[in-house]
């Protein structure tokens, strides 16, 4: 008894600081999962068809989105070590390029995903819901530029500690999606029934309306007054855009090549039909409640890094990693037995067919271990991040998910006829390889001084959030 309680003494404070770090980051991503929820569970009930459909569309989607997001993410350490120094104006100048960078990559990565549309026959999905693909995707390509605004608005706000702003953005958006998805996917109150692209017109008009949300926020309120006078009056912007490429673009790639894997287990799931791919869908939407979760604490573990990180005190960085992973591995024990006793609950959820019920229902062990594994990994990549030494992360990403998994994925579900199920247990030994290369990485990374302007900023935010309770932040925690 004695052990356990001088243990839980040794990471009390830190498991009271990465709750309130981690807390206004989990608010945000519920509504992530509720927007994944609703579309899901609408979608599914309105047909398997649909639901296989957009599995696969979101999967394709799914690497521009996450790539405009880790472009967007590079923008957060700029302006908030702008905003530390109290460089108001040069921040709204950051801001501005980071804005343009990104509005940029959002039109590329449009006509991107417009030149592959005429390919998508390629994929080798079931004919049958070509047509459905066809629509959807074409409806979503519409959601790129938003997003990709939307996106460097909220890291904007973020790097000047604003993470309330974004929050309730976001919320407004999931209401929008959730209520237009019943009245386009289903035809009430006199509304078009829609089905699927129903759902597509819903995400775009929700991405809109937070877009918009956001843009009255940072342009017209009096908390961002000071950071118009840059952004209005910028001068030459080219050295600004090159640096804000230059920080954002190493997140873009290794966020790409991370999800990369999901994508093409999709895309091997529609090979063996509809059924296979609607339950892949079906078990991706319910494993978001865990992953939602775990990212939340490992951006608390990051901040917390490296804060330890500026004051050069590494035991304090390893403990703060280790406590990360104790919290982390908590809520994979707990996401786990709602999965195992109430996982066919969920399911039947998002659909009424009892073949993708089942389907599905086969993939709830891999989805176990694969919680586990996923909350590790997480923890000890942000830790990572933290130490402000990032480039080791692309090469985890890289060796974990393109060299090792995509050969296993192909191995567990073509080779051994495994199908969906294989894909998933590939998606465990992706994880794995990925848990322990960081862990390896992590150990060795020693922590120098916080010199540059991204790891002082990522310091002075940590502080700001946690010694600074002014009513505001009590409002977001």
């Amino acid at each position: 008894m004695q052990s356990i309680s001088l243990f839980f003494k040794k990471y009390s404070g830190e498991y009271r600081a990465l709750l309130r770090l981690g807390a206004p980051v989990l608010l945000t991503q519920v509504g992530v999962i509720c927007v994944s929820f609703a579309d899901t569970m609408m979608v599914g009930l309105y047909g398997v068809n649909e639901l296989a459909a957009a599995a696969f569309v979101n999967s394709v989607f799914l690497i521009p989105l996450v790539m405009l997001m880790g472009l967007a993410a590079g923008l957060t350490p700029l302006v908030g070590a702008l905003f530390g120094r109290g460089s108001l104006a040069e921040a709204g100048r950051i801001a501005r390029g980071g804005l343009q960078i990104n509005l940029m990559a959002g039109a590329l990565f449009t006509m991107v995903m417009g030149a592959l549309y005429f390919f998508l026959d390629c994929f080798n999905q079931p004919e049958e819901i070509m047509p459905l693909i066809r629509r959807y995707y074409l409806i979503l390509m519409f959601t790129l530029v938003p997003m990709s605004l939307f996106n460097a608005l909220q890291q904007w706000a973020n790097g000047v500690t604003d993470t309330a702003s974004p929050m309730w953005m976001i919320l407004l958006s999931v209401g929008v999606n959730i209520l237009l998805n019943w009245l386009l996917i289903y035809g009430k109150f006199g509304m078009p029934e829609m089905g699927l692209a129903g759902a597509g017109l819903a995400t775009v008009i929700a991405r809109v309306t937070g877009l918009l949300g956001m843009a009255l926020i940072v342009f017209c309120t009096r908390r961002y007054h000071p950071f118009r006078t840059g952004f209005s009056n910028p001068g030459r912007l080219g050295a600004v855009r090159r640096k804000v490429w230059r920080t954002s673009y190493p997140v873009m790639i290794q966020s790409g090549v991370e999800c990369s894997l999901w994508t093409f287990g999709a895309v091997v799931c529609g090979w063996y039909g509809a059924v296979q791919l609607a339950s892949y869908q079906v078990t991706n939407t319910i494993g978001q409640l865990g992953f939602m979760i775990y990212q939340s604490f490992g951006v608390a573990v990051s901040v917390r890094v490296a804060n330890y990180a500026g004051v050069l005190d590494e035991a304090g960085a390893g403990r703060c990693a280790r406590a990360g992973v104790h919290i982390n591995l908590l809520l994979a024990t707990l996401a786990s037995l709602v999965f195992l006793v109430g996982g066919k609950h969920l399911l039947s959820l998002f659909s009424e067919s009892p073949d993708v019920i089942s389907g599905a229902a086969l993939l709830l062990w891999p989805l176990v271990l694969y919680q586990y594994l996923d909350a590790l990994q997480l923890t000890l990549c942000n830790a990572i991040r933290g130490t402000s030494k990032v480039r080791p992360l692309l090469w985890i990403s890289v060796v974990s998910y393109i060299i090792v998994g995509v050969p296993v994925l192909l191995l567990f579900a073509d080779t051994f006829g495994w199908h969906n199920l294989g894909v998933y247990y590939s998606f465990d030994i992706a994880l794995l390889t990925a848990a322990v290369m960081a862990w390896i990485v992590f150990r060795r990374t020693k922590i120098e001084g916080a010199t540059d302007d991204i790891a002082e900023s990522m310091k002075k935010i940590a502080n700001f959030a946690v010694v600074k309770k002014t009513s505001y932040n009590k409002t977001i925690l």
